[in-house]
């Protein structure tokens, strides 16, 4: 039986479903080991599961794969999320634990020949743990970059957002996911909140550190759809795969 086209494109190869023999022939200097970070345990509003971060992360994670020559690592389902966690069933590890787990994954792996990782994110504080992160790696001679959601998805978000602001479970993150996976919104509970402010959501209309956030939600998710989400997706997996290229293209 022939192959699907599809099938053989596929150039990623998931770590988890190989033994130890396999792996150790894979691991090299300039072959980028991918690692996936998504939260399992995290506020999206009243419309989006808890576990949207991993459902994105998993989803890009398949989708690079077909694009580009990387080991992929088990996806980290927990990380540095402060600023939901007074919504119930909201997880956030310690900056120094995020920064130090990402830390300790990256030695491992480079045990056995790797030099180049890349943390596929999708949050957005997660990058205060990823950056030290990486300057901790820079003084070992290895090389960690990741995603920076805002930076790639901003020329795609200006030309179809119709929002006056916003940046968690809104019209951009609640397009993308009718995308990747329409069965786990529910648009019908999907709620306009956009208070001015600054810092973490909070529940508590006297908190003044916070922006005050009933919904859990930052923007308008009643403005998204799947064609919006679409090109979304299309623009954030382009360029993830242009800033693996450029990793393994780069000396260690």
């Amino acid at each position: 039986m022939k192959r699907s086209a599809k099938a053989s494109r596929k150039r990623g190869i998931v770590l988890a479903d190989l033994n130890w023999t396999e792996a150790e022939k894979l691991f090299g200097a300039d072959r980028v080991v991918l690692i996936p970070l998504g939260a399992a345990a995290k506020e999206h509003g009243p419309h989006l599961p808890l576990g949207n971060d991993l459902l994105l992360a998993q989803y890009l994670a398949a989708a690079v794969a077909a694009r580009a020559d990387v080991l992929i690592a088990p996806t980290l389902n927990y990380g540095y999320y402060p600023a939901f966690v007074e919504y119930p069933g909201s997880v956030s590890l310690r900056l120094e634990t995020a920064r130090d787990l990402t830390v300790d994954i990256c030695r491992s792996y480079a045990r056995f020949g790797a030099r180049k990782f890349y943390v596929l994110n999708t949050g957005i504080s997660t990058l205060t743990a990823l950056r030290p992160a990486a300057r901790i790696l820079a003084a070992e001679r290895l090389l960690l970059r990741y995603t920076d959601l805002d930076a790639i998805l901003a020329p795609a978000a200006a030309g179809i957002s119709e929002q006056a602001g916003g940046s968690h479970a809104d019209e951009i993150e609640t397009s993308i996911m009718l995308f990747i996976a329409p069965r786990a919104v529910r648009m019908r509970a999907a709620v306009r909140d956009c208070r001015p402010g600054k810092g973490p959501l909070t529940r508590d209309p006297h908190n003044k550190a916070g922006v005050y956030s009933p919904s859990g939600v930052w923007g308008d998710p009643t403005l998204a759809t799947r064609r919006k989400g679409k090109l979304l997706v299309e623009a954030l997996v382009r360029g993830i795969v242009r800033e693996l290229r450029d990793l393994g293209a780069a000396r260690s």
